[in-house]
Formats: structure tokens, sequence, C-alpha cells
């Protein structure tokens, strides 16, 4: 059962699975209270870009991916704060731009780069090397010290701006800190899952954390245990099946939302009835 272990390339590839199991949902917690679910694709199409170049220019794919990905998304959230631009039109400019230069400079790179170029997009458990654990290690433990040391000023950002901007947290600064951290984030995470489906292990485990708990701390925990689990399971899956691992783990992640949601059908119910069990109480509290 354990074989899996002998070697090391499944080593590293479930050590970078666990980082980016608790990194993901860590940063797309944030993401999803702001309503930009879809923030880590288009971060992942300009990271693509990113990994172009550091073919083209001979030089770690990864570390240039951080570098392009950290400017286009805070291009983005500088457009968006601006109001020059909309949110959903700046994220959809990093869809396109991203996937045309990446498709146009890796077109320039020498031959065998579009081959090794398809590992980053849908992920390789293969081909994770010491270089790249030691780059997400650094990157993991930064979006880590980000997402859960400034917390509840990320929070308050998220929630409502106008209130975090009266009460004196620097709502600009933490907006450009939270889309570098996605940034780094879609890159530690492309070695695995894969850039173009990156932001389904950013959503889908906090969505599913949704459907059980309220708090925001909550929230955060078991979401960061669903990324784990399904992280583990997929890139596991991934060996003994001879499948792709980031299609994989985005799979378990979807069924296993499915199994959350229906098991929590009886609580939302309840819920929904002591809500209206309290609202029907109000006008009789009024009244006395």
């Amino acid at each position: 059962m354990f074989e899996v272990l002998d070697y090391a390339f499944m080593q590293r590839a479930l050590l970078a699975s666990l980082l980016i199991g608790m990194t993901a949902p860590a940063v797309g917690v944030y993401l999803v209270q702001r309503r930009q679910a879809l923030m880590g694709d288009g971060i992942g199409h300009v990271a693509l870009t990113g990994v172009a170049l550091g073919f083209l220019m001979n030089t770690n794919p990864v570390w240039m991916a951080v570098v392009v990905s950290a400017v286009g998304a805070v291009a983005m959230e500088l457009l968006r704060s601006s109001g020059r631009a909309r949110g959903d039109i700046a994220l959809a400019m990093m869809f396109y731009g991203g996937m045309a230069g990446g498709v146009m400079i890796i077109n320039l790179a020498p031959n065998g780069s579009t081959a090794n170029l398809t590992t980053y997009l849908w992920g390789s458990v293969t081909t994770v090397s010491e270089e790249d654990i030691n780059a997400i290690l650094l990157l993991s433990a930064f979006v880590l010290a980000v997402c859960l040391g400034l917390r509840r000023q990320l929070f308050a950002v998220c929630q409502d701006e106008e209130f975090a901007r009266v009460t004196g947290l620097p709502v600009r600064a933490l907006n450009l800190l939270l889309a570098v951290t996605a940034a780094a984030t879609v890159t530690v995470a492309m070695r695995v899952v894969g850039l173009l489906l990156v932001s389904a292990l950013m959503v889908i485990p906090v969505v599913a954390a949704q459907q059980v708990t309220r708090g925001f701390a909550v929230t955060l925990a078991l979401a960061a245990l669903i990324g784990v689990l399904v992280s583990l399971a997929g890139t596991t899956t991934s060996y003994y099946q001879d499948v792709p691992p980031g299609a994989t783990i985005v799979l378990i992640a979807l069924g296993l939302f499915v199994v959350i949601s229906l098991l929590a059908l009886p609580l939302a119910r309840r819920r929904v009835a002591a809500a209206e069990r309290e609202a029907a109480t109000e006008p009789v509290r009024a009244r006395a």
C-alpha cells in the first residue's frame, strides 16, 4: 500500500501536493469571499507567459512564472481599484493576453519546450524536481504567513472595503498583497495540478467547507483539510492508475463537494426552519 513512498519522485510529488492542498484553499477563501473565484484562472494564464519566458531564456520556469504572474495580478488589481476598468474586464484581459503571450513565446523557445510546457498546463507528478520542491517550500511559507498572519485584516478588506478603509486599514496595500499571494499560489500549484486547473483547487474546497461551516476560521481550517485530502488522494491515484494528476485531483474535489452538499442538506433545512421561527416570533416580541 505504501510502496508509493519507495520512489523519490513520488515523495517529492506527495510533499508538493501536501503544500498545495494547504496553500490553495488558504488564498481561495479570500477570493471566494470577495467574489473573485476565477482570479486564479486569470493568473494561471498570465503565468503561462512566465513559464514560456523561462524556457526561452533558459531559466527556472517556476521563478519566472512567479515574477510575471505577480506583475499581472498587481496590474489587474490596480485596474479594478482605479475604476478605469471593471474587475471582470481586467480579468478577461489577463486571460487572453496571458495565453496569447505564452503561445507566442513558446514558439520562439528551443525545440522540445512545447512538450515541457504541457506538464505545467496539466501537471505531472514525475517531473517535480528538488529545485521545484525548494521553490514550492519557499512560496508556500510566504503564502501561509500572509493568509494566516493577516487573516483578520484580509477578511475585513474582502468583506467590506469601505468599512475597512474607515477603520484605518491600508486597503490598497492589502489588496495588492492578496493579489501577489494569489500569484504565488498559482505557481506553487502548477507543477502538480497544472495552470489550467489550479483555480479549481482554490475554490472547490472552500465552497465545500462553506456547506457545513459558518465561521471564517472554521471554514478556512476545513477548506485546507479538504484541499490536503483531495491533493494527496489525487496524486496517489494518478500513480496507481496512470491518469493525469491535475484532472484527478479536481474530479475528487468535485465528488467530495457533492457528497458534503448532500450530507449538509438536513443541516441547511434546520437552519432555514430556525430562521423562520425566529422571524415569526419577532412581531410578538415587538408587541410585548
